[in-house]
């Protein structure tokens, strides 16, 4: 395992941009051997040559700025879907979004219609929970 070490030492290493990488790699290959559709299997074999490149690539930098930009679309896309996720497991509270600054707002269910401020414009409109 020592030389494992060795020849990792100085080279970027896995980052969340390479596990996307390797997961759609898994998906397409699947739909491609599936499907029979075996461009899609050879994309996500060019998904995977392109992860081990940023794995074993040297250049710190250019790796964490791809990284980054990945993130800036990513986060965005992932934080809906588990507010999503949040929102339907929650049993007590309903959740609204403001009409105005479209903040979401959460409240007590089962209390009728409520008059509901919201904390960061003030606007009050009223729902029913």
């Amino acid at each position: 395992m020592n030389w494992l070490q060795k020849f990792m030492y100085g080279r970027h290493g896995t980052d969340q941009l390479n596990i996307a990488l390797l997961v759609l790699y898994m998906v397409l290959a699947l739909i491609g051997q599936l499907t029979g559709l075996w461009f899609l299997y050879y994309l996500g074999f060019a998904a995977i040559i392109w992860s081990f490149f940023r794995m074993f690539s040297r250049n710190h930098e250019k790796r964490w700025a791809e990284n980054q930009a990945f993130l800036g679309i990513w986060s965005p896309i992932s934080s809906r879907i588990l507010s999503l996720f949040r929102h339907q497991k929650d049993k007590t509270h309903r959740y609204f979004h403001c009409p105005k600054c479209k903040a979401t707002l959460r409240v007590p269910k089962g209390r009728g219609k409520i008059e509901i401020t919201c904390p960061k414009c003030q606007t009050v409109f009223v729902k029913k929970t």
